[in-house]
This record gives C-alpha cells, sequence and structure tokens, in this order.
C-alpha cells in the first residue's frame, strides 16, 4: 500500500471509529469526526511534536479541540496514535466512568489537555497555553538552548466557537499580543444544530481574524490533504502573528447525511453506518474493526515522540550543567513549589489604620509576588482598582514576554479562559476584577473548578461597600453563587492579615480554584485575629460563657459582629462570634470541630452583606439572617450600611425587638 493510499485509511480509520462508538452509545455527535478527520489526522501525523507514551513531556507541543462536541475524532486520534487510550474505553464512549466521556474532560494521562465542549473555552484555553510557552521562553530558553521556544499551540474550533463572544475577546488579545505559536484550523462547514450558519451568521470571518492581527489563510477542500499541509507549514512559517487556517469540509461526510444538520447531534444509524463501512472498504461484519497496517503506519509516532523527549532532556541535562540557578529555577516552576521564607516576607499590618482588603492584597503581592516565578497575572482593566498591578514585574507584551503584569483589557470572559490555559501550562496565574463581574466569567471558571485547576480569581468590591456605583456594580447574589460551586475554594477574610494568610493558602492550595473576595471599603484590622485558624473554615473569634447569642459573619461584617457582640454584652446578652471565611474549608474538617462550631447554645444570627441563601447550614431554618435581599442602592457606603441593617446597632435592635 502506497503512501497516499495508507494516509487514507488512517483517515477513513478515524471515521468509522468515530461514528461506530457514537453509534454504539446511541448518542453523540458524528458529523464533525466525519467531516474534518483529515484535519485532526494531518496535525497528529505531520506537524504535531508529541510522546503518546509520556502525553505531559513538558517540552510537547499542545493540541485542544475546542469543538468539543467532536470528541470522538480526538478520542480516535489518540487511540491510533498510540496514546494510553485502549480501545475498550473507545467502546465506551459516553457511559458511566469511562475515559471517553461526550465531551473531552482534562485527561494529561491519555493525552486530553483540557475540558471543553462549552464552545468557545477551548479557543480562549489555548490562547492561555501559547501566552504560558512564551512567557516559559522568555524565562528559560538560552541562545544556545532552548526548550520551549519550539513549542506549538494546535487548536480545531467549530463555527459555535467563532460564534461565542469569548473568541472575539481571546482572538483580539491574542493579535495584540502577537502570539505566533498559535495556530487554529477552523472547521468551516456551515452546519449549525438549528440548520446552515448563514441563518444567523453572515459576517467575514478572515477578516475579522485579520483585524485581529492574526495570519489568515483558507484551504477549499478538508480532504485535499497536500493543500491542507502545505497551508499549515505556510502558516507555521509566519512569524509575529498567531495563524488561522479556514478549512471547508462537509459535516457527515460520506454518508447520505453530508450536509444535513441532524447529522451534527445523532447517531447516524446503523443502516448508514452499514453504508459507510462498505464505501470505504471495512468489513461490515465486524464491530470496531482497525486495520493492522494502520496501527503499523501510526506506531512510528512512538519512535519518533521518545526521540524527541530524549533529545529534550539531552537539552536539559546540559542546561543543568550550563545554568545551574535557571535550571533551579525551572525545578521551582515544574513544581510549583513556594519557598517558605517567602512566606515571611508577608507584610504585618497593625490595628491603628484601618485598610481595604483588596489594597492588602496589593501589598502582599508587592511582597512576595517577584519570588514566585511561575505566579503570573493581572486584570480586565482593574489594576489600579484591584490594586494588583506591580510595576517592578514589567509588562507581559511582545517587547517583553517576561513580564508578569498582564493587561487583558475589558475581556473578563477570556481572561478567565486564558489563566486556565496558563494553569494548564506549569503556570499558577491570578485573574482580577469585581466581584459582580464573576458573572462574566462563570463559563470558564466552572471550567476551572471541572478540572481542578489552581487558578487564583481575586475579586473585589465585593459587597454594597461599593458605594455610590450603585447597583449595576454592587454584587448581592454573587457570592453564593459561587458557593454553590463544585471544587471552588470561596474565601472572604475579615481584614487585612487574614487576606495575607488567605493568599498564601491560595499559592499552596492545587486541588481546584481559589476565589478571594475583598473589599472597596476601608475595614479595621483585628488586633488578635487567629488568621493562622483560616484552613478550618470557620473559627472562634470571641467565645462568651453562657452565651446568649452567637454571631457568624465573614469579611467586612466580621468587625461589625465584633461591635454588636460587645454592645450585646453591655445589655446583660453575653455573645459568641464565630469568623466564617470559607464554607467550602469548613466543610473538610473533622465532624467534631464542625459540631464544635456549629452546635452551639446561643440563639443563633447570620451577618454578611450578601443574599442570605445558604446560611441555614450555620444558624439553623429558625437562625436570624441579616444580610441583603434586594439590590442595592447609590449611596456612600456607610449610608447603606445603616439603610440595609448591617450597623451594630441596628443589629442590636433587631435581635432585641423579639
Amino acid at each position: 500500500m502506497g503512501e497516499k493510499d495508507i494516509r487514507q485509511r488512517v483517515i477513513d480509520t478515524i471515521r468509522v471509529l468515530s461514528a461506530e462508538a457514537i453509534q454504539k452509545a446511541n448518542s453523540g455527535h458524528p458529523g464533525m469526526p466525519l467531516g474534518f478527520a483529515p484535519a485532526g489526522f494531518i496535525l497528529f501525523d505531520r506537524f504535531m511534536r508529541y510522546n503518546p507514551k509520556n502525553p505531559g513531556w513538558a517540552g510537547r507541543d499542545r493540541f485542544i479541540l475546542s469543538a468539543g462536541h467532536a470528541s470522538m475524532l480526538l478520542y480516535s486520534l489518540l487511540h491510533l496514535y498510540h496514546f494510553p487510550l485502549p480501545l475498550d474505553e473507545i467502546k465506551r464512549f459516553r457511559q458511566l466512568k469511562s475515559r471517553t466521556p461526550g465531551h473531552p474532560e482534562y485527561d494529561p494521562e491519555i493525552g486530553v489537555e483540557a475540558t471543553t465542549g462549552t464552545l468557545g473555552q477551548g479557543f480562549g484555553m489555548g490562547v492561555g497555553m501559547a501566552l504560558a510557552l512564551e512567557y516559559l521562553s522568555a524565562l528559560f530558553d538560552t541562545e544556545d538552548i532552548t526548550l520551549f521556544g519550539d513549542s506549538r499551540v494546535f487548536v480545531i474550533a467549530s463555527d459555535g466557537d467563532l460564534m461565542e463572544g469569548i473568541s472575539y475577546e481571546a482572538g483580539s488579545f491574542a493579535g495584540h499580543q502577537k502570539l505566533d505559536n498559535l495556530l487554529v484550523l477552523w472547521d468551516d462547514n456551515r452546519i449549525t444544530i438549528e440548520g446552515r450558519t448563514s441563518l444567523a451568521w453572515s459576517e467575514d470571518v478572515l477578516k475579522r481574524f485579520e483585524s485581529f492581527g492574526w495570519y489568515v489563510d483558507c484551504v477549499g477542500d478538508v480532504n485535499d490533504i497536500e493543500a491542507l499541509s502545505e497551508a499549515i507549514e505556510k502558516a507555521l512559517s509566519a512569524k509575529g502573528k498567531p495563524r488561522f487556517i479556514a478549512v471547508r469540509s462537509v459535516i457527515g461526510y460520506g454518508t447520505g447525511l453530508a450536509n444535513n444538520p441532524k447529522v451534527h447531534g445523532s447517531p447516524i444509524g446503523e443502516e448508514e453506518l452499514r453504508k459507510l463501512k462498505e464505501k470505504l472498504g471495512f468489513p461490515v461484519d465486524r464491530e470496531f474493526y482497525i486495520p493492522g497496517e494502520v496501527m503499523e503506519y501510526t506506531r512510528r509516532k512512538v519512535e519518533e515522540g521518545q526521540k524527541l523527549e530524549e533529545e529534550w532532556n539531552s537539552k536539559l541535562e546540559e542546561y543543568s550543567k550550563k545554568y545551574p540557578e535557571k535550571y533551579a529555577l525551572l525545578q521551582k516552576v515544574l513544581s510549583g513549589q513556594v519557598d517558605e521564607s517567602v512566606w515571611e516576607k508577608l507584610p504585618r499590618f497593625t490595628p491603628e489604620k484601618p485598610i481595604a482588603t483588596r489594597s492588602a492584597i496589593g501589598k502582599v503581592l508587592e511582597a512576595v509576588w517577584e519570588d514566585i516565578p511561575f505566579l503570573i497575572g493581572g486584570s480586565a482593566d482593574l489594576g489600579p482598582s484591584n490594586k494588583t498591578y506591580v510595576a517592578k514585574l514589567g509588562d507581559f507584551s511582545p517587547e517583553n514576554r517576561s513580564g508578569r503584569n498582564i493587561h487583558y483589557g475589558v475581556r473578563e470572559h477570556a481572561m478567565a479562559a486564558i489563566s486556565n490555559g496558563m494553569a494548564l501550562t506549569h503556570l499558577r496565574p491570578f485573574a482580577a476584577t469585581f466581584l459582580v463581574f464573576s458573572d462574566y466569567m462563570r463559563p470558564a471558571l466552572r471550567l476551572s473548578a471541572l478540572m481542578k485547576q489552581p487558578v487564583i480569581y481575586i475579586f473585589t468590591h465585593d459587597s454594597i461597600g461599593l458605594g455610590e456605583d450603585g447597583p449595576t456594580h454592587q454584587p448581592i447574589e454573587h457570592l453564593p453563587s459561587l458557593r454553590a460551586m463544585p471544587h471552588l475554594v470561596v474565601i472572604r477574610p475579615a481584614d487585612a492579615n487574614e487576606t495575607a494568610r488567605a493568599f498564601r493558602f491560595a499559592l499552596e492550595y492545587r486541588d481546584g480554584p481559589v476565589a478571594l473576595i475583598l473589599t472597596r471599603q476601608n475595614i479595621p484590622v483585628i488586633e488578635g485575629l487567629p488568621v493562622e485558624n483560616l484552613p478550618k473554615g470557620a473559627y472562634m473569634v470571641k467565645e462568651a460563657p453562657d452565651e446568649k447569642f452567637v454571631l457568624y459573619a465573614s469579611g467586612s461584617e466580621l468587625h461589625i459582629a465584633l461591635e454588636t457582640a460587645r454592645l450585646l454584652e453591655e445589655r446583660g446578652y453575653p455573645s459568641s462570634v464565630i469568623n466564617v471565611p470559607s464554607w467550602e474549608l469548613f466543610d473538610r474538617q473533622t465532624e467534631d470541630y464542625r459540631r464544635s462550631i456549629l452546635n452551639r447554645k446561643g440563639r443563633k444570627v447570620y451577618i454578611e452583606a450578601s443574599m442570605p441563601m445558604g446560611w441555614e447550614k450555620f444558624v439553623g431554618e429558625d437562625g436570624i439572617k441579616i444580610g441583603v435581599e434586594d439590590f442595592g442602592l447609590s449611596a456612600p457606603y456607610k449610608d447603606l450600611y445603616e439603610y440595609f441593617g448591617l450597623t451594630p446597632q441596628k443589629i442590636v435592635e433587631k435581635l432585641l425587638e423579639g
């Protein structure tokens, strides 16, 4: 069998294997795997640098299937190119606990680089990976040894990916940053679930990306793999621009459902599968048949990949001898370890002067960021307000790839997705904005949690304490909604010192994202607050013997709770105060510890400047909830706290009125 014939045989195997797995599951999206199989083939076969036997090799290229509905395209490629994804898992497509879920889920052991499927997210993460590799290259590559500068990011995107607004945000950012290690192939099949894309979409996509500053090209037929290969070669040789290639394909190619919207998201049926096998020369009476010559042909990528990694490891060995200091720094980045000595530099705040916790995070970053080489991040155009800009560390830009401050512009959604991509590429990113704008970030934030990626979200301006900007900018429902997200640790520190402790926790925590919820307004530094207890999630701040009330509070309301307790005691009602910076961390404590916090004798009261949803877990159904149950108002924050009954005097009146 000639070279051309065997390549076509691999492509057809991808098509049949994908369609058969979807048919067996009676669920899935066969249209794109059938149509775009040649593009997946050409990337894995000719262009991508990887080692199937060690999918996590640090020097590899990255591949993101942003069009996650076409997951069987990815699974077929991984199996056929000898990644550790066995055929039995292909047969269990979309079944309980299989490694082949309906949309790809982050599984680095088998080569799935990211969780995708919510359209546009993979595109954004690809930009983040490209940014991370540029940063790593600037930090570690030398004139004679390149460790990361040769690595590239390949993304396959669909019409839907490009319709989603995040592709505009991330695409514009990538073009501005001139991320020329990124290549996106667009599956231009012009079909969505409802019909042809012309029903709702008529823009010139190539001109859009050209206006972003991308290199653009098009290929008229995905099945012309020589033309496609030539276009990719040409794109990869272009410097100073990310690359975008529109590739025309036919959804459901090779079946009687070609160009039919139904083939996007439904199995093709047993009869069509039989016809496809006959047409492509596959035995109709054998399930999941893979020609021996296909596996033999693709096996060369195993040897090739092992050789690539061995060469990279040899360079790394040479690097360790020539540049021992850089090598030691690289080990810190790859391990994500923070030297204990760094925490000795954390600022200590004293009670003499109130300070906003957003200002405290700025002072923390100023003190320790320089000593944490894998920490990189920025704000969605709110650096001066979030206090997250540290000038001495420089700006990440086309001229300065080692800059640590990232200017995202007003692009919250892309910022979160880009941060996910960086977290998936050896870095610890932070993303900062106002808490109310977490709404713009939620799809990507949710993927941080789903993938358990340690992105740090810094959300400032956390309540009605924002003041005069009014209800459009005052978060009310956001805290409970974030607390409802699995695997996201939400921390609302009570003062500046607890903010420093929360930041340390976030840097040392690796099992998922952390959201730091910080104030705009100045609040007191609480003398003697035992911030070392923050990892417990909730802890006693003031314990009164024979307590009549027990006050639970978080963040900027803890000092209000303490003053409320003092006023109550003056009236003969001894009261305990419990700080609750993190529900999620509290839930991880032992049953005995949780019982000591929850099973109190006093009347339970909750105090927090947000929607009181969920606080029943602390105060019970009969507890007194003092929060904000409607949108805020435009006024100075002290007037708002008075209006909503969040002052010590108003709280005492409410507690004693009955």
